[in-house]
């Protein structure tokens, strides 16, 4: 039985997922599956763009016959010729006789290794920049070879805006149902597995990847069609960067990586130490692989992923053992450069593989090793900590970017051009965010709610990243936002921003609210709309997180006017007292009052979450 999707008015998926594949390429892992992807255009000409692998070929017959609906196909655009996705071009061909392949002049030539005879006859080959008209739409073929083979074109139809990019921007992973990365929750179900993809499968070609995106960045791109993977018709530019990011091999993150290789345990031991150590100093994007239960196309893809890297080996028959040293050697094959690297060296009697593991890695682009290689001794000896100690310093040292002197003078230069007096001027307003955390519903005061965009309709919303709100938020990935009129008392702003949601139950004894579809509280006192949402993207800042949401709900409760900044320090926060020989400190943003000698130099003010460096003495 057929299971297609229409994509387009007049583009078809026909392809199919597989679950039960245990290894991609005989190699990777794919514990979530993959899909193959294939698309069918029905214009005055039907053009098939790419088939699938001969697992899925059943269904994927029967997607095309469905689709076509009887009509003859008459084009089939082979854009890479590897045989997960061309594997089914001889039999499309016995069912098609007619059809006509369309390709470059390199797969030509493979596809003639795979299927001796197959294209005499009934072959297109196509060059760089050149169109095949279809009707309604002009297929314009462009070249990218070694993405990842060298025969690999990707097809643009500028009718639509469509990039059929082949095996880029792809991900392991079947498809449930869901065809595009906007219906799904992607940073955390697919990110993972679409950079081990990219890493494993296309990494080692970064240049020629950064050759087809400079192509790309003359197109009206409105839809990404790769092969393997969620298709992408929104946020397109936001998976773009990643691939910038991994050709140019940035780091993605300010990240530790650390790989151990441990027989008995004490390497182990002392690699956990070391993470205890550099969490205590601030850094907690830290993740900890065991090689020998980790498979390489996971270690190189987070390599890829963070910034700093430790490798912590024992010494195996004289060598690194052998699991670190596959890893390793995955690593280099890849050609991965610009990251700091720590090394960690253990042998009984004769350690050293931390000299083979700096040999194999020295000969990257751009690696600084970090301090001195620590050698163990079978076990991390109590004399050794300080320079356990020491590593943890100097690897958490390094990820601060050195600012110079020029720098501090340029900053300085800068922040003696601002009046903080006049953000004051800009109108703000005031509103109750609520989440839900398990059975547990909570809200902050916020005044920060602004449309991005009105189709769709997408907000954005900053948080404090000290509130727990914050937290539930960027867990569950949705929200709602109550807007407060002129008629909202100030125990409504005590009771939603004079405490934290972790120590109290905000909602106890509180009656004025309903729940909207998301499951969500809103305020129906004191309110006069709603708006529910969905997280789609986060910015992280230094004190605070714009999530960028879509609107899944909003509805109007009263005609009564909003409440803004202006109006609550003016007509509803009550006039603080004289302090007559009292000493306080005053926040010279929102007016709060701290009574006391001294402000605690960690203070953060309960009502507009200022720090202690917005608060001024009391005069």
């Amino acid at each position: 039985m057929h299971c297609t999707s229409r994509i387009t008015e007049d583009l078809y998926y026909v392809g199919s997922s597989d679950r039960r594949l245990a290894l991609f390429e005989n190699v990777y892992p794919i514990p979530g599956g993959v899909s193959y992807n294939s698309y069918l255009l029905l214009d005055e000409k039907t053009v098939l763009f790419d088939t699938v692998d001969r697992s899925v070929g059943d269904v994927f017959f029967e997607n095309i016959t469905h689709v076509l609906g009887g009509r003859s196909l008459d084009y089939v655009v082979v854009d890479h010729v590897e045989p997960d996705h061309c594997g089914t071009l001889a039999d499309l061909l016995l069912r098609w006789p007619d059809a006509v392949i369309v390709c470059g002049a390199k797969a030509k030539q493979m596809i003639e290794q795979f299927f001796p005879g197959l294209t005499e006859s009934r072959c297109r080959i196509v060059k760089e920049g050149e169109t095949l008209d279809t009707g309604r739409h002009a297929l314009t073929f462009m070249m990218a070879p070694m993405v990842h083979w060298p025969e690999v074109m990707v097809t643009y139809d500028a009718t639509d805006g469509l990039l059929f990019s082949a095996d880029a921007f792809g991900t392991f992973g079947a498809l449930s149902g869901c065809l595009f990365a906007d219906q799904v929750d992607f940073e955390r179900n697919f990110l993972d597995e679409a950079r081990r993809y990219y890493t494993n499968i296309v990494g080692k070609y970064g240049p020629q990847v950064q050759a087809l995106l400079k192509k790309a960045a003359k197109l009206d791109i409105r839809m990404l069609l790769p092969l393997h993977g969620p298709l992408w018709r929104r946020d397109i530019s936001w998976f773009i960067d990643k691939y910038v990011t991994w050709s140019t091999c940035a780091p993605e993150e300010k990240a530790v990586v650390i790989a151990y290789a441990s027989v008995y345990g004490h390497t182990e031991n002392t690699v956990n130490i070391l993470a205890s150590l550099l969490s205590e100093k601030g850094i907690d994007n830290i993740r900890v692989y065991d090689v020998s239960s980790t498979h390489a196309s996971v270690i190189v893809s987070e390599c890829f992923r963070a910034s700093h890297l430790v490798f912590a080996s024992t010494t195996y028959n004289a060598g690194v053992f052998v699991n670190m040293e596959n890893a390793l050697h995955d690593i280099a094959a890849h050609a991965l450069k610009n990251r700091d690297v720590a090394l960690i060296e253990n042998g009984t009697w004769a350690p050293t593989s931390g000299g083979l593991m700096k040999g194999i890695l020295s000969g990257l682009k751009d690696i600084r090793f970090i301090g001195e290689t620590l050698t163990l001794k079978s076990a991390l000896r109590e004399d050794q900590m300080e320079a356990l100690e020491a590593l943890a310093s100097e690897i958490a040292a390094s990820m601060q970017p050195a600012e110079t002197e020029e720098a501090k003078a340029v900053k300085a230069e800068a922040e003696s051009r601002i009046d903080n007096t006049a953000m004051f001027k800009l109108s703000y307003g005031l509103f109750v965010l609520t989440a839900r955390d398990g059975e547990k519903d909570n809200g902050c005061i916020i005044n920060t709610v602004t449309q991005i965009t009105d189709s769709p309709k997408r907000i954005s919303i900053a948080v404090n990243r000290a509130n727990y709100t914050h937290d539930i938020i960027r867990d569950s990935g949705v929200f709602n936002v109550s807007i407060l009129t002129v008629g909202a008392e100030f125990s409504l702003f005590q009771r939603f921003g004079f405490q934290s949601g972790r120590t109290a139950d905000k909602f106890d004894g509180f009656t004025g609210t309903a729940r909207s579809s998301n499951g969500l509280l809103y305020l129906t006192e004191s309110c006069n709309a709603f708006l529910s949402a969905k997280v789609v993207k986060t910015v992280e800042y230094e004190t605070h997180t714009v999530f960028l949401a879509e609107i899944t709900e909003a509805r109007t409760l009263s005609d009564e006017a909003s409440v803004t900044y202006a109006y609550y320090f003016s007509h509803i926060k009550p006039k603080p007292p004289k302090l007559e020989e009292k000493k306080g400190w005053v926040c010279k943003i929102c007016g709060y009052i701290y009574e006391g000698d001294e402000l605690p130099p960690d203070f953060v003010c309960p009502l507009c979450k200022h720090g202690a460096e917005d608060f001024e003495r009391l005069k």
